[in-house]
């Protein structure tokens, strides 16, 4: 498991430039004028995890394979979409799909791209995004209170515990907030989120820079920053151009060397994915073998089963206990077998909470 980002943003402020440059493909064309984007663009990348290098190198495996990430560049939202303007309607059916919301706000002033509002200010971009989104939710959920509302009288539990949901949302969302900023106790929360509320998303701001402020940002990512931390988001520097020329590069080699040359250390893609990965609070695990090294993902939290089960199904629910390595140990002991000798193996049942950089065996009976 991976999780899936639709990154969403006004026209002309490098979503399809850093979606290039984030899956290596031209699949959606970068052009300079509004909606280039018709269809969303879906790009699968591997997760890059120097840890995983380093297993499959200690444990001697074939074939590394890393976690995958989703990115989705949907067609860019303009004033108006909550009520269908440009290609408002695709735009938010595609973005409920979605696990988390990657805004992609404009902090670089170029005479030679056009802004759809006139001039740079990624402020009220960002907010003209979330008051699309908020419009929208409320539309979806002004039109479930009639139904709702009949179920829950005719005394359906489910409808009405529902139906307080809606109303609740409801005045969250007319005082100008998101649905994120609402407090929802434990046995509502899956309720809550069938609702499938693009503000409930968690939000993680790209500010999209020109080449020379890539490494520290500039005034206008530093706002952007200081809005994120407001809101309970975060935010990161790239500059999309730096992106698309690293991506561009044929081997690791050269892609650090340019880097270096830039005074960056990594490149935008890590940086999103780090970001991303702590919004959803998600954590990897790692299988190795002769055959392969493969990294998992599951939410901080997971027990040994559900870990099991992001491998197969079967490993779920005939679970019978997980033989786990920590990663230190791993590569300090210098592979499974020394870790074995040195009582570092341990056997965890089912109420085991995963690591981060768990080695893990599972063992199962179907």
């Amino acid at each position: 498991m991976g999780f899936k980002c639709g990154i969403v943003g006004l026209p002309n402020v490098g979503k399809s430039t850093l979606f290039n440059a984030l899956t290596a493909t031209a699949a959606a064309e970068a052009a300079n004028f509004p909606f280039c984007t018709i269809e969303p663009n879906v790009g699968r990348v591997g997760v890059p995890d120097p840890r995983l290098d380093m297993i499959a190198k200690i444990g001697g495996s074939a074939k590394i394979v890393p976690t995958q990430l989703e990115f989705v560049d949907i067609a860019g939202l303009v004033r108006g979409a909550s009520k269908g303007e440009g290609l408002g309607n695709q735009f938010l059916a595609n973005i409920r799909e979605t696990d988390a919301i990657i805004k992609v706000v404009r902090c670089f002033i170029d005479e030679n791209v056009t802004h759809v509002e006139g001039d740079v200010d990624p402020i009220r971009d960002a907010e003209t995004i979330e008051t699309e989104l908020m419009l929208a939710d409320m539309e979806s959920l002004e039109r479930r209170v009639t139904s709702l509302g009949k179920k829950a009288k005719g005394g359906d539990k489910d409808s009405k515990m529902q139906l307080d949901l809606v109303e609740r949302a409801l005045k969250v969302l007319e005082q100008g907030k998101p649905a994120r900023t609402m407090e929802v106790s434990e046995d509502e929360a899956k309720s809550f989120q069938m609702l499938q509320l693009l503000t409930a998303k968690p939000i993680l701001f790209v500010c999209n820079v020109e080449e020379e402020a890539a490494a520290e940002g500039n005034a206008l990512s530093a706002k952007v920053a200081e809005m994120a931390t407001a809101q309970g988001a975060r935010s990161v520097v790239i500059s999309a151009k730096i992106e698309e020329e690293v991506s561009q590069l044929d081997s690791e080699e050269e892609k650090q060397e340019f880097l270096e040359t830039l005074g960056l250390e990594e490149t935008g893609l890590a940086r999103v994915i780090r970001e991303g990965y702590a919004l959803l609070g998600l954590i990897t695990f790692f299988t190795v073998g002769p055959k392969e090294a493969r990294a998992w993902t599951v939410h901080k939290g997971a027990k040994a089963p559900q870990a099991a089960g992001a491998i197969h199904s079967d490993f779920e629910r005939g679970f019978i206990k997980a033989e786990t390595i920590a990663y230190t140990d791993f590569v300090e002991l210098g592979g499974e077998q020394a870790c074995k000798e040195a009582g570092k193996m341990r056997q965890e049942g089912r109420d085991y909470l995963v690591h981060d950089g768990d080695l893990m065996l599972f063992r199962f009976n179907v």
